[in-house]
């Protein structure tokens, strides 16, 4: 097995385990740091907020806040590449600028493309993750609304179908600070199951003790996304209605995978061939209104579809994640996503047909097929934000482990 490597994004527990996605424009969590002579409050250019001096974006706005990156002349280069650090070398006298997520052009002082004309938007608005090249996702912002209250987190083995973490989060968009919530969320879940990588290779893998292991896991890494959402909104959990958010997670261990959910952000087994599968179970009206016989397409399209009755937040009634193992039997894909992808293709069998589609016009990049699914979901309307993170996995074959 490849050595791992750590992301200070990921907690200490996780250190030396696998390698999650760098993504040092949205780094929130990080190692304690070297205390700087002078550590001055960054002032809002857009609202005038008074934020940390390690703010990146604007607590109160979102606004980009801090040095901005000097753009390649190549527009293939507007996006940075998954894992990719700042460019340290840019001079100081250099005018840097950023890039343009459309076109890879120059954003202008004005706030605007200087190439194809479309206003900038902030890395939370829109970014990737790529943690290995069998593992990636795409989190936009959508058109609809006006921030993206969306987030993911993603960690991989570099050994194709050995170890992988998806985690998506929905912020509750009627709750005022919920992106804050879903990002902690997200990072958190993700850094205790990255962890847990450790655990299984130290005491072996039956198959019986893997599911175990791992559906306790999955548990507790809602408990941590639920205490990281406490943490990051501070005097907010006090309110009525505290920011909150959705939980999908999958795990890949070899041929096992463990998913857990809460509210209605979901996982899908995608099948190659075969049967394709939505693996986590809602906890929404739709989903009760199913249950008691009427049709997807009522219940799905109905005003109160996306009303949940789970969340991850201060008021929750429930907070611990439904866990399912499964034994995936061919290739496919692992693929975690929120609303705002399935809203327009929720079907198992329609959404694996639309992923059969692009892989066959983009390839089997994740990150390229991740981002053609925004696309495409934005194309329908882009109500609302949109995340779609997705694992290849090959075929295995699975041979249950016989007792001793």
């Amino acid at each position: 097995m490849d050595p791992l490597v750590s992301d200070p994004r990921i907690e200490a527990a996780a250190e030396g385990t696998v390698e999650p996605a760098a993504d040092p424009t949205l780094d929130t969590v990080s190692e304690p740091a070297v205390e700087a002579e002078a550590a001055v409050p960054v002032l809002c250019p857009a609202c005038g907020t008074v934020n940390d001096p390690d703010a990146k974006f604007c607590e109160e706005c979102g606004t980009q806040l801090g040095e901005l990156v000097e753009v390649s002349s190549d527009p293939d280069s507007g996006d940075d590449e998954a894992g990719a650090e700042p460019n340290e070398s840019t001079s100081s006298t250099s005018a840097p600028r950023r890039a343009c997520v459309y076109c890879g052009g120059s954003i202008a002082e004005d706030g605007y493309c200087e190439l194809c004309g479309k206003p900038a938007q902030s890395e939370r608005d829109h970014w990737q993750e790529a943690p290995a090249a069998w593992v990636g996702g795409v989190c936009d912002r959508g058109i609809r609304h006006d921030i993206n209250e969306d987030a993911m987190a993603l960690a991989a083995d570099p050994q194709a179908g050995e170890f992988a973490v998806l985690v998506v989060c929905d912020g509750v968009s009627s709750t005022p600070g919920s992106d804050k919530a879903s990002l902690a969320a997200a990072r958190a879940a993700t850094a205790h199951l990255a962890a847990g990588r450790q655990i299984d290779v130290t005491e072996g893998n039956d198959d019986e003790l893997a599911q175990s292991r791992w559906s306790d896991r999955m548990l507790e890494a809602g408990e941590r996304a639920s205490a990281a959402i406490y943490e990051a909104i501070g005097e907010l959990a006090a309110r009525t209605n505290p920011p909150s958010c959705t939980f999908a997670a999958a795990v890949i261990d070899g041929p096992l995978v463990v998913v857990g959910g809460v509210g209605d952000s979901r996982v899908y087994w995608i099948a190659d061939s075969g049967k394709s599968r939505q693996l986590t179970t809602d906890d929404s009206w739709s989903q009760e209104m199913m249950a008691h016989g009427m049709s997807r397409q009522q219940a799905e399209s109905a005003p109160q579809a996306h009303s949940i009755t789970r969340w991850l937040g201060a008021d929750s009634p429930d907070e611990a994640p439904h866990v399912v193992p499964t034994y995936p039997t061919g290739a496919g894909w692992i693929l975690v996503c929120s609303d705002g992808l399935w809203n327009y293709c929720s079907d198992a069998d329609d959404l694996a047909e639309l992923v059969h589609r692009v892989v066959g016009m983009v390839g089997s990049n994740p990150v390229q097929v991740s981002s053609s699914l925004v696309d495409w979901a934005n194309e329908q309307g882009g109500q609302d934000n949109i995340t779609a993170a997705l694992a290849r996995f090959d075929s295995v074959v699975h041979t249950p482990a016989q007792p001793a």
